[in-house]
């Protein structure tokens, strides 16, 4: 296996050769001290920066955003896969993260990669009436706004997050929020972030994520939250019909496209995969 010393720089689900969410990939012989990756991650200043280094059959590794640690990163993920795949050659990468262990798939191109990542294990459970009024008050939105058929929930694929599905597009165009009192409700409550969508489709999301826990407004595309929703969509016996698509990042000016594979078992892993386009190295 090859290692690397600097930081590259990745955009993850990119749509066509648009968008896509930037992520910091860096791969050593061993992890650098916990406060050297907090201080890269802070000066990337992208949502994630993953490190990596090689570990029994695969690779250990840690995320990071400006403000902290975070459990596990989807974009991040595919991004890292895209640089495994261009060093080592096309494959399945092996990853021990703080609290699981999954794999990312890679296959090389010219300028990137497509990758796929397969998620922690999945669960979801209904967000508290307070949770809920507390988060609709974030973001100015009313109980009316809200898609009856899929009722606000927690759900985790790697990651906590609060899923508020909207019944309107344009309620999911007109997201605002305080960043502080996001940062203190996200925090409060352990979410990685909270995961706005609209099903146009039965299978075909629209999304918008708040990371105010890390210190980001907005994510572009939130590969984690992806495998949350689809965990709990299964969960709640939505009509997937076996995979979604998530469009997200339009409303940023940075359209990002995330495929979903949903498979029968309940709490079973999600495959959540995309292209992946260098922006810098």
């Amino acid at each position: 296996m090859q290692t690397i010393t600097k930081v590259h720089k990745v955009a993850a689900f990119t749509a066509g050769e648009q968008g896509g969410n930037p992520a910091g990939v860096m791969i050593r012989a061993a992890l650098p001290e916990e406060p050297a990756m907090q201080r890269i991650a802070t000066e990337m200043g992208y949502s994630e920066t993953v490190f990596a280094a090689p570990h029994e059959d695969g690779w250990r590794v840690r995320y990071f955003s400006p403000d902290g640690e975070v459990p596990f990163c989807g974009h991040a993920t595919i991004a890292l896969g895209a640089v495994l795949a261009q060093q080592n050659g096309d494959g399945i990468f092996p990853l021990t993260t703080n609290h699981a262990r999954v794999t990312v798939e890679g296959r090389a191109h010219a300028n990137g990669a497509h990758a796929a990542l397969q998620s922690p294990a999945t669960h979801s459970s209904p967000a508290s009436p307070t949770l809920v009024q507390e988060a609709l008050a974030l973001f100015g939105y009313k109980l009316a706004d809200l898609d009856d058929r899929i009722p606000p929930a927690v759900a985790n694929g790697g990651a906590h997050h609060l899923v508020l599905a909207l019944n309107s597009r344009d309620q999911l165009r007109a997201m605002r929020y305080d960043l502080a009192a996001g940062r203190e409700l996200m925090r409060r409550y352990g979410f990685a972030t909270i995961s706005l969508v609209y099903a146009e489709t039965p299978q075909r999301f629209h999304a918008r994520n708040a990371f105010a826990s890390g210190g980001v407004y907005e994510d572009p595309a939130t590969g984690a939250a992806a495998a949350a929703l689809a965990g709990y969509l299964r969960d709640l016996g939505w009509a997937h019909a076996g995979a979604i698509d998530i469009i997200q990042g339009e409303d940023m000016g940075a359209p990002c496209h995330l495929q979903v594979q949903i498979p029968d078992a309940p709490g079973s892993s999600i495959r959540v995969s995309g292209s992946a386009r260098m922006i810098g190295d």
